[in-house]
């Protein structure tokens, strides 16, 4: 089960980069990008069915749109099981 973030991320975005205190974490030195490896989540193709007005909307936003259908319900997903069982 996934947390929720304790972090106020509005405030930290409107700060500078210089006011946000970072002693607390380790610089990444070489030894960490050369051990490194980049993780793509796994994506699954399925058949969906949405409502024509719907997919005619998210596709109006620009390249990306099935990005942002996966992110929503992703939201969606997380907020569910952070809500108590009925």
């Amino acid at each position: 089960m996934s947390k929720a973030s304790k972090t106020d991320w509005e405030r930290l975005a409107k700060m500078d980069d210089q006011a946000i205190d970072t002693g607390d974490m380790p610089e990444l030195g070489e030894d960490f990008f050369r051990r490194a490896e980049l993780r793509v989540p796994v994506k699954q193709a399925v058949t969906i069915r949405l409502d024509a007005d719907v997919l005619e909307w998210f596709r109006g936003q620009g390249t990306g749109y099935q990005t942002r259908i996966n992110q929503l319900l992703r939201h969606y997903m997380q907020a569910q099981q952070s809500r108590p069982p009925r």
